[in-house]
């Protein structure tokens, strides 16, 4: 890891597992700095993954398991017809205005854990092929998976930054703090 997550207060889990959320979010900001919108949508590795798309993804993610926990309906549902349009930008959508969207649905799901009475309170899971019948989910499970989930795409994103211009994550960290 190339930045440090604060210890929260001694027996604060809801604000320890949010840091680390806030962390793997910040991972992939990153990878977005001085970038134009042409090399954010830009695939300069094997895989057809790119940095606007991976943002996409991440963020529309994040407010498909908020709307899950919340049990509220998605107003960005995929379906199989528009499942691949969640990595890429399509039409007038930019990167500052993902980042404004992915924000905005961040400081929601901040909102919601600390609200719920607690991280063991569970959700229901939708049926699909890869969920259990009937399976239920915690808060604190929701938040391990978006730490799992943002992590792994973090990944790919600095793979992805360092094929476009030999950026490094660490670069990228004393930019950000510059």
């Amino acid at each position: 890891m190339v930045t440090h997550v604060p210890a929260e207060a001694p027996g604060d889990e809801r604000g320890a597992l949010l840091a680390f959320v806030e962390a793997q979010r910040g991972a992939l900001r990153r990878t977005l700095l001085g970038l134009t919108e042409e090399q954010a949508a830009s695939r300069p590795s094997a895989s057809g993954l790119s940095l606007s798309g991976l943002l996409k993804h991440v963020a529309e993610v994040e407010l498909n398991w908020l709307r899950m926990a919340q049990q509220r309906p998605n107003e960005k549902q995929r379906d199989q017809s528009t499942w691949q349009e969640s990595f890429v930008l399509v039409g007038e959508e930019t990167v500052p205005q993902t980042l404004a969207f992915w924000d905005a649905v961040a400081a929601e799901t901040q909102e919601f854990i600390h609200a719920v009475p607690s991280l063991n309170d569970t959700f229901p899971l939708p049926p699909a092929p890869w969920f259990p019948k009937d399976g239920r989910v915690s808060m604190r499970w929701l938040l391990l998976h978006l730490i799992e989930e943002f992590g792994r795409h973090a990944g790919h994103a600095d793979i992805i930054r360092e094929s476009l211009d030999g950026r490094t994550a660490f670069e990228l960290v004393a930019l950000a703090n510059a």
